[in-house]
């Protein structure tokens, strides 16, 4: 793609970026209101099954069932263990966490994935990028100051999370030649489901109610929302000119956690947050600047 294309397509990947940020806050916002009154196993194991019956309907806009044929099942078994990390991670973290706090370290991940490919994928990560990703990381400790009550297993519990998504996007990167987008997303649905389906204890079912259902049915449609907008913003433009739209999320999430939950940030949690975003974006456009001297 040229960069009169590219330039030419930042409005629209932009909006869709936008529509995919408005959807995974959607979903955060819907899960942690859920997670003050249902138990985690089932609001994932609702969420999973409401979420793969979404996207089997979707199915034809992105392919049909045929592109849900695959030859790396193996692979697939791999990420949705990945999924099973990351999705009970962060879930179980944002119950417990404000909102904003569980967000900026989820943000981590852009992070992990840059040490990762260095490590797994054998790409090329100067003193520039790895500064930075050291850096990122001490935002993280600025944020939990270790020793002074704040590294909660709540904490732990996101960075795994985090550690997890990463992961799933080394793996995308190893199957992208050959795995269709639809696959990718669906078979990451089913490790969570059989998890939770293992560990279902009908005695603490809670039968949800028209607003309980109504925020679960909305958290899964979000989600695929969110995967939808995502999808079709990294397509057509370079992840570095877009990603710092995500951050918006961020200060979204501040906004909804005082006035939802009363959530204040302390200033150590903004301190943290910005040497975590900061790094963050340095890496991604770093990044963009080593593909281009190439």
């Amino acid at each position: 793609m040229s960069f009169n294309q590219e330039q030419d397509n930042i409005p629209r990947a932009a909006a869709w970026l936008l529509l995919g940020v408005a959807g995974g806050f959607g979903l955060d916002l819907c899960a942690k209101e859920l997670l003050q009154t249902y138990p985690l196993v089932q609001f994932v194991m609702l969420r999973s099954s409401i979420a793969i019956m979404i996207m089997l309907v979707i199915a034809p806009r992105f392919g049909g069932f045929k592109s849900l044929r695959t030859h790396e099942a193996g692979w697939h078994v791999v990420r949705s263990i990945l999924a099973i990390g990351a999705m009970f991670g962060f879930f179980y973290g944002l119950a417990r966490m404000p909102l904003v706090n569980a967000l900026t370290l989820g943000y981590t991940a852009p992070l992990i994935v840059t040490a990762l490919s260095a490590i797994f994928l054998g790409d090329e990560v100067g003193w520039r990028r790895w500064t930075a990703v050291v850096i990122g990381f001490i935002g993280v400790l600025v944020m939990l100051r270790p020793g002074r009550g704040e590294l909660s297993f709540a904490a732990i519990a996101v960075l795994i999370a985090a550690f997890c998504y990463a992961s799933q996007a080394i793996t995308a990167r190893r199957l992208g030649g050959t795995e269709s987008t639809l696959s990718l997303s669906f078979y990451v649905l089913l490790g969570p489901l059989a998890v939770s389906c293992v560990f279902f204890d009908s005695g603490s079912w809670l039968t949800p109610d028209l607003r309980g259902w109504t925020l679960i049915v909305g958290a899964a449609a979000c989600s695929i929302v969110a995967w939808v907008g995502f999808i079709n913003g990294y397509r057509a433009v370079s992840p570095a000119i877009l990603a710092p739209l995500e951050y918006i999320a961020l200060v979204a999430g501040a906004i909804a956690g005082f006035m939802i939950w009363d959530e204040v940030p302390d200033r150590w949690v903004v301190i943290g947050a910005l040497i975590i975003i900061s790094s963050g974006i340095f890496v991604m456009y770093r990044g963009e600047a080593r593909k281009a001297e190439v």
